[in-house]
């Protein structure tokens, strides 16, 4: 079925002529944008088209803007560690748009995938902490990307208020520290920040990890990044079954990776905010507007509220302390 907007934004984009034959196969994987496989003659591309209003249960809405700062942020990541984004194909900024290169699955596996399915290889989680530090790095270094990247206004609507502010609501005993970790975030300007570092945006390529659904993107807070992909791994070993030791030998290959590059601040800084953020970011995956659907027990549930409230609540200085707990903890 061929989407008549969809077709209509490809012509202004110069991608297909009038009369193109085209099929439409809508892809799955988010909640916030419309994306679309299209196929015409002799090539594949997919198009995102962000919306207004986000599909989920809580009611949620985000400006569609976020589309260009995407675009943006791939077309910048590409530049600064080749091969880490598709490259853009066009882009319609007027309604929230553009047209990437398509990476099939059978080369480009989802790292949301292969975790769910209990192949967990370190080394790609090194290489993920490895890639994003060097983007932060690069970026810190850049001085046309603050200005360019001035989205609080986006980053508060898409991130902080679904996630730190939302939880709050849920647990008002903790809300005065999860209000300073939002205030914190907000007003900590290092680094280009993905905002959704999580393995279902990124790909396994055969060259390395590949980034998608830069939605977020922010001149902010590196710790964010680091803090939303390691919380990942975590809630993964939340599961009835899941392999905790396996994963957490892919966090702290992250860790390891990651911090061996940071170079623009000091890195003991940087972990110490990702520590604080990150047992927020649990809880918020559970108790948030954007609760993760493999976690669907009550167990498993009360399990991460368990672990995170009273790290929320009191911090622990290092990641690796909050790894090594998490090991031990039933």
């Amino acid at each position: 079925m061929v989407d008549p907007e969809f077709a209509a934004v490809l012509q202004k984009m110069g991608l297909v002529t009038p009369g193109t034959l085209l099929i439409m196969q809508p892809l799955t994987g988010g909640v916030a944008s419309d994306i679309v496989l299209v196929e015409a003659p002799g090539r594949r591309f997919c198009v995102k088209r962000a919306l207004a209003r986000l599909k989920v249960a809580a009611v949620w809405e985000a400006p569609i803007s976020r589309n260009a700062a995407e675009a943006a942020w791939l077309r910048r990541a590409s530049g600064w560690v080749p091969g880490a984004a598709p490259a853009i194909l066009g882009e319609d900024v007027a309604s929230g748009t553009f047209a990437m290169d398509y990476l099939p699955a059978e080369t480009h596996p989802v790292w949301k995938e292969q975790l769910l399915a209990g192949k967990v290889n370190p080394a790609f989680a090194g290489a993920v902490g490895r890639s994003l530090a060097t983007i932060h790095g690069q970026s810190a270094a850049d001085p046309s990307v603050p200005a360019a990247f001035a989205n609080d206004d986006t980053f508060e609507a898409i991130r902080i208020e679904p996630y730190l502010r939302a939880t709050a609501r849920a647990h008002t005993d903790l809300s005065d520290a999860l209000e300073r970790l939002a205030l914190r975030t907000l007003s900590t300007k290092r680094a280009l920040v993905h905002g959704d570092v999580s393995p279902k945006n990124i790909l396994c390529g055969p060259d390395g990890p590949v980034f998608l659904d830069a939605e977020c993107a922010w001149f902010g807070d590196p710790a964010f990044d680091v803090a939303f992909c390691l919380n990942h791994l975590l809630l993964k070993g939340a599961r009835e079954g899941g392999n905790k030791t396996d994963l957490a030998c892919a966090f702290d290959a992250f860790l390891a990776a990651y911090f061996a590059w940071v170079d623009w601040e000091d890195g003991a800084e940087l972990e110490s905010r990702a520590a604080a953020l990150l047992p927020a970011l649990f809880l918020a995956r559970v108790d948030g507007k954007s609760p993760v659907e493999y976690l669907q027990t009550d167990r498993e549930k009360e399990r991460v509220r368990t672990f995170a409230r009273p790290l929320v609540a009191s911090p622990l200085p290092r990641l690796s302390q909050i790894s090594d707990l998490w090991r031990t903890t039933e």
